[in-house]
């Protein structure tokens, strides 16, 4: 049985876990093992996850696939009071990459984000990070680049993606 479900505080652990397993392979040519760690920190402790599902309005969704938990979304719908949803995280076990999942996920965000009358998704992607090929295969184009400061000299130097969104049938 393949499935989303909407995770709640209690889910924290397996958001984590599924963080702490993809993130070292995902960045490890593009990052330094300093910066790995200290983002994993920083994003994924679990006062962090507890702010941004209480006060910061993210929602996360989890997929499991044959009883096992194998990736994760989260979003922001609306982000910044526009009619745009952004899409903070995405990362799928390596084992589940390329069967679909990850689209899934992009699938559920973007039909909460029509149902909410939202008209564009909006990401960041590590600018040599390769999920952007997979981006792109969705409908993303790229609209510009930020390097944002996230302290003790490290830098997130990113491209900035959306993907215009159709106005849901009635």
């Amino acid at each position: 049985m393949n499935h989303i479900v909407e995770a709640e505080l209690q889910a924290i652990s397996i958001i984590q876990d599924i963080a702490y397993k993809t993130w070292p392979r995902t960045f490890r040519n593009i990052l330094s093992a300093a910066q790995i760690k200290y983002m994993l920190e920083m994003m994924y402790s679990t006062s962090s996850l507890t702010k941004q599902m209480q006060e910061l309005r993210h929602r996360f969704l989890l997929a499991i696939e044959n009883g096992q938990y194998v990736g994760f979304i989260s979003y922001e719908s609306p982000y910044k009071d526009t009619l745009q949803t952004k899409i903070h995280k995405i990362y799928i076990l390596l084992e589940a990459q390329g069967k679909g999942v990850g689209k899934r996920l992009m699938d559920a965000v973007e039909k909460t984000a029509q149902a909410n009358g939202d008209d564009r998704l909006l990401l960041n992607v590590n600018k040599h990070n390769e999920a952007e090929r997979f981006y792109t295969r969705l409908g993303f184009e790229l609209i510009g680049t930020e390097d944002i400061d996230i302290g003790s000299g490290f830098l997130m130097e990113d491209k900035i993606m959306a993907k215009r969104l159709s106005p849901d049938p009635i």
